[in-house]
């Protein structure tokens, strides 16, 4: 798959952050963090600094990315740490799941996809959340102005209240707006869910 302009952005921004030996969690991974138990998927894992927290608390994790340099880097701290984590390359727009997982993260992703996909891919997400399972899920909000990371092929500023229509059948465990300043004197508005997907009732026998 040829990159695009976004995963080339965070491509460059991983090899900065490898070279300095950032890997510090961000303030959406660490509200997540607490939330993680069994299987977990991080979907869109970046440098996978939340997935490996995630293995070392004793979380078995499925980490994808885009990101080349993301993901050499997670394997080979895996490898090295000796950690339950499977990472791979994948094109996230159109990965399909075949596993079903007790958490899934998707923080930070579905807004460099156009609207009818990344709607789409999040309903995949919500389908793969084991019946009591936690979804975590971070994206960008319209209000945002700092644009430099999208690519031209699409992306998707979500309703401040989106994630709360997607998700109005589950326990809303938190939903958070969180505004940042960003280069230039613009701004990134971010929502933030983590919700219960419900237990099945089966009909008396």
């Amino acid at each position: 798959m040829a990159p695009g302009s976004s995963i080339q952005f965070f491509d460059q921004q991983f090899q900065r952050q490898v070279a300095t030996n950032d890997y510090a969690l961000n303030p959406f991974e660490t509200l997540a963090l607490p939330h993680l138990r069994g299987h977990v998927l991080d979907y869109g894992c970046g440098l996978g600094n939340l997935a490996i927290a995630a293995a070392q608390r004793g979380c078995v994790v499925t980490a994808l990315d885009a990101s080349h340099t993301a993901i050499a880097h997670i394997q080979a701290v895996a490898e090295q740490r000796a950690l339950s984590i499977y990472a791979a390359e994948a094109d996230l727009r159109s990965h399909p799941l075949a596993d079903d997982y007790d958490t899934v993260v998707c923080i930070g992703l579905l807004m460099f996809f156009s609207c009818p996909v990344a709607f789409r891919q999040l309903r995949e997400l919500q389908d793969h959340v084991r019946p009591g399972g936690i979804a975590v899920v971070n994206v960008l909000t319209e209000g945002t102005t700092y644009m430099d990371m999208f690519s031209p092929e699409g992306h998707c500023l979500f309703k401040a209240g989106d994630l709360l229509e997607r998700f109005a059948s589950w326990s809303m465990v938190e939903h958070a707006i969180h505004e940042f300043p960003a280069p230039g004197n613009t701004r990134k508005i971010f929502a933030t869910a983590i919700a219960r997907k419900p237990y099945e009732h089966h009909a008396a026998a």
